[in-house]
């Protein structure tokens, strides 16, 4: 049973995590290509940056929710 409810869990992770990537192409997919066009221009210490920052906000929600 506790191995169906984490891999349920961990499904449901999955399925909110695409559709939060999905509604900025779905609703605004013009400033979406800009975002994306912009951010591919940044060098490769501000893209490390901002990605330790969101697995930093990351695992913090986890410890906060565990």
């Amino acid at each position: 049973m506790r191995m169906e409810m984490t891999f349920q869990l961990f499904m449901l992770a999955i399925a909110l995590v695409l559709i939060l990537e999905g509604v900025g192409p779905l609703l605004f997919p013009n400033k979406w290509r800009r975002y994306l066009s912009e951010l591919s221009n940044q060098n490769q210490q501000v893209l490390r940056r901002m990605g330790g920052a969101l697995v930093t906000a990351g695992v913090v929600i986890l410890i906060i929710f565990s």
